[in-house]
């Protein structure tokens, strides 16, 4: 059962979403809000020929969860997004917040049980969503990393840099370039930085300000229930860098659940290539997220109890 919905109404940046319910609903159930990764995309988070929310929202529904995918603010409004100095506040944070309240005053939810459902840069953001008014019962990380933004580019830089002669010399240079900008980042005023640009609309703000607490901070300010997946195979977010560092970070944090799924890539598909720079042939190949992920997830929000 899909209901047509828009996050958003009535503001400047209307969203179209779609809530997905189980078939199901004779009492509220559970649902979780989708957070997308970096760049803009649309409700069902497209990348080439996968859609990883709409198998995950189509998935939990079979399970009794429903959820509410929406198209992100910088795909649905990019030419008003490119006028404006924006921050992830403006890009992510401002949006879910509201599709989190969207949810929690719907008749077929239980607004005690709506969770977060973060990928890769949202899941980033998810723990700070919580924080800032989403209030939510859990959160589902996929495809995460404790460390900050431009920690991330840089090292995607650098694993691009094995490439062919000439990508490898196009790569190293940007890679020069942009570690100059990161540097001392942190040291600079909230000024300088929106005066610095990093690339395209971007400033160093954007960076700075995301960066001023990680995933991980916001977490261990709290002891919400959490669930954080991660893909063997995943190129963009390291299974022995990230996943471990969160398992590092998060060692003696309650109510935290941790679970690899070795063949699996950055969109919880089955891996194909291994390799940062086979990045569109690895997502050029149809592929549904499969019932071992649907399964985890579900189970892990059926088995929150209702607060009291």
């Amino acid at each position: 059962m899909v209901r047509k919905v828009i996050v958003g109404e009535g503001t400047d940046y209307p969203l179209n979403g779609l809530l997905t319910l189980p078939d199901d609903c004779s009492a509220p159930v559970p649902a979780v809000v989708m957070v997308h990764g970096s760049g803009p995309s649309n409700m069902d988070e497209k990348v080439m020929k996968l859609t990883p929310f709409k198998d995950l929202a189509e998935g939990l529904a079979e399970r009794g969860v429903a959820s509410l995918r929406y198209d992100k603010r910088t795909f649905a409004h990019a030419r008003k997004m490119k006028k404006q100095l924006s921050t992830v506040k403006e890009e992510t944070i401002d949006d879910a917040l509201l599709a989190v309240t969207l949810l929690k005053n719907d008749p077929q939810i239980d607004p005690d049980r709506v969770f977060l459902l973060g990928h890769s840069m949202g899941a980033m953001l998810a723990p700070r969503i919580d924080a800032q008014g989403g209030d939510v019962r859990g959160m589902i990380l996929l495809a995460g990393t404790p460390y900050r933004l431009e920690e991330i580019v840089l090292r995607q830089l650098g694993q691009v840099k094995s490439g062919n002669s000439l990508m490898k010399s196009i790569v190293a240079l940007e890679y020069k370039i942009y570690a100059k900008k990161f540097d001392g980042l942190y040291e600079m005023s909230d000024e300088e930085a929106k005066k610095k640009k990093f690339a395209g609309n971007l400033s160093l703000y954007y960076f700075k300000e995301m960066g001023r607490k990680t995933a991980a901070d916001y977490l261990l300010e709290h002891e919400k229930p959490v669930l954080i997946l991660q893909g063997g195979k995943d190129f963009q977010v390291l299974a022995d860098e990230d996943f471990k560092a969160f398992q590092s970070l998060l060692a003696q944090r309650e109510n935290t659940c941790f679970k690899l799924y070795p063949e699996l890539n950055h969109l919880f598909v089955k891996g194909l290539y291994n390799d940062i720079l086979k990045a569109t042939k690895e997502y050029s190949v149809e592929r549904h997220i499969g019932g071992e992920v649907l399964d985890d997830i579900a189970a892990f929000i059926q088995n929150q109890s209702k607060r009291v």
